[in-house]
């Protein structure tokens, strides 16, 4: 599982022109399932997201987390974090989940953020072509990736 976590000022996403999500502060989210991701994958990317200290404490420190400050999370689906790009010059979309299982995932996964304690979760509508729309805060922008991932790439490099 993969997310680019970016703390935002506020967020919107769009569909048909029509605003189908916004937050004010905290995170928006553009999240990708890849084959294999699971429950573990969901549960760890929603613990990991929602406590991470990148929000300023009173001395301007990243010291303190979205839940600690109550704030919101915008949640889009993002195959194209999945994108292979090294070789030619159109991506490769086979390591992104199939989308009728991504989807059941996306949806658990907004799930296991609230929760955790997320008090307003908006959402992207999935497989819709979207707007998004961003006043990063910093700009504070993370790439995450799940533990089951890291673990199998570890395995495939250290058997090189």
């Amino acid at each position: 599982m993969r997310v680019l976590f970016q703390r935002v000022l506020r967020a919107a996403v769009r569909v048909d022109g029509q605003v189908i999500g916004s937050i004010g502060p905290g995170a928006l989210l553009l999240v990708g399932i890849g084959r294999g991701d699971g429950e573990h994958d969901l549960r760890w990317m929603a613990r990991k997201v929602t406590s991470l200290r990148v929000f300023p404490d009173g001395e301007g420190r990243m010291n303190r987390s979205l839940l600690e400050l109550g704030y919101a999370v915008l949640a889009v689906s993002q195959f194209t974090l999945y994108g292979e790009t090294r070789k030619g010059r159109r991506p490769s979309f086979t390591e992104a989940e199939e989308p009728k299982r991504a989807a059941l995932l996306q949806d658990q996964f907004l799930e296991y953020l609230r929760t955790e304690g997320v008090g307003e979760v908006a959402t992207g509508q999935f497989g819709a072509s979207m707007e998004v729309e961003l006043i990063n805060d910093g700009p504070v922008t993370l790439w995450i990736e799940s533990p089951r991932e890291n673990a199998q790439e570890a395995e495939t490099a250290a058997s090189l």
